[in-house]
């Protein structure tokens, strides 16, 4: 009989896709992610949408300024690591338990800066972007693809002077991967986008780094792995560990429903297939997207699913139950800062093999609630 592994020490690790929102979501959200990861992309999707340099470094400052907040006022249900926590929705108070995982607290985060890409965003912003030192990507949103993207790209076309001087300059371009169309499968929209789309784009600027992020299919699987070293993927926890029968389980479930939406199950092991492989390509982007309760649970409910609150642990249940925990550390913590021209972290964390309750929602905003991916139930492994 194999004994199972009760304790895991990596590097520690960041997360390449994260959305942290602004404001009073950004201090609710920002210190789970901050106890876990070292560094994180931030996603530029906004409102307003982070279009220049100055308007990341503006929101940079607020990110900064909620994390040093938020390190003597932790959430107040936000349990301790193992510690349960049977809040249900719009419950009475807790008492705030301590933080828990990371030397200095939450203090020790580097939120890494991206721009959001607009049909008319010049060529010269690209160039204080590389001046800049914290802005480490272009983020590339089809118009009406996901969340806040009405400002994103009608046609690509409109971008050739940005996109050569991304090329130029090793500006990394990161792809929602996803046609828009109406007419299109709502489940054969990423591999639409790859052949309509990334195809083209990189027979015209063969050196551009794109990075395809939260890849759910195996075509997007292959379309990284076949192409050249400039092009990489990040793969989610919830694509990892969930097909899209989790949408439907016993009726709707919303916080389950993300875009691109989950797939089916051979899709969901071609995913488990490239994040254990070992090949540098594919690495941790959580996608991890909050939204309030109401807007979750609505006749049109917002897609995304949180998951910074596990945001490493659910990775390694899905490493675990394929038996490759020992890739975990390479996927979670090199690969990433390798492909973005990082140094590699060098403090390190320990998950312990103990199941974690998950509450039933977690604070987030005034009259609204956060429910996260696992709601009531539990994970498998706690950070130590």
């Amino acid at each position: 009989m194999q004994t199972l592994t009760q304790t895991l020490t990596i590097t520690r690790p960041d997360d390449w896709h994260l959305h942290l929102r602004d404001g009073a979501a950004l201090a609710a959200v920002l210190p789970d992610t901050a106890r876990r990861f070292a560094r994180a992309i931030v996603m530029p999707n906004l409102k307003p949408p982070v279009t220049t340099v100055a308007m990341a470094a503006a929101y940079r400052e607020r990110i900064i300024a909620a994390l040093s907040a938020g390190m003597n006022a932790p959430p107040p249900d936000r349990p301790k690591a193992g510690q349960a926590n049977n809040m249900e929705p719009h419950s009475g108070e807790q008492p705030s338990p301590p933080r828990e995982g990371r030397p200095g607290g939450v203090g020790h985060f580097t939120p890494l800066m991206t721009l959001y890409l607009t049909d008319n965003m010049p060529a010269a912003e690209i160039d204080a972007v590389k001046a800049s030192g914290f802005v480490h990507g272009i983020k590339l949103y089809p118009a009406g693809a996901t969340t806040n993207s009405d400002a994103g790209v009608s046609d690509l076309k409109k971008c050739a002077a940005t996109l050569a001087r991304m090329e130029q300059l090793g500006v990394p371009l990161l792809v929602h991967g996803e046609v828009t169309d109406p007419a299109v499968d709502i489940f054969d929209r990423e591999a639409v986008f790859i052949d309509t789309v990334l195809m083209p784009l990189l027979r015209d600027f063969p050196a551009l780094k794109v990075v395809l992020e939260h890849i759910t299919t195996r075509d997007g699987i292959e379309f990284v792995r076949d192409s050249g070293v400039n092009v990489a993927g990040t793969l989610t926890a919830h694509h990892l560990l969930l097909n899209r029968n989790a949408i439907f389980a016993g009726g709707i479930r919303p916080h389950n429903y993300c875009l691109p939406v989950l797939k089916r199950e051979s899709h969901r092991q071609a995913l488990v297939a490239a994040a254990i492989s070992g090949n540098p390509k594919f690495f941790l982007g959580t996608d991890s997207a909050p939204h309030g309760q109401s807007t979750k649970e609505a006749a049109c409910g917002c897609a995304g699913c949180y998951t910074a609150h596990a945001g490493i642990e659910l990775y390694a249940e899905a490493f675990e139950a394929v038996g490759a925990l020992d890739k975990l550390e390479g996927f979670a913590s090199f690969y990433g800062a390798d492909y973005y021209g990082l140094p590699r972290n060098t403090d390190r964390i320990t998950l312990l093999r103990e199941a974690a309750a998950v509450p039933a929602s977690l604070a987030y905003l005034d009259g609204d609630r956060l429910v996260p991916l696992r709601a009531g139930e539990s994970v498998a492994w706690r950070l130590a």
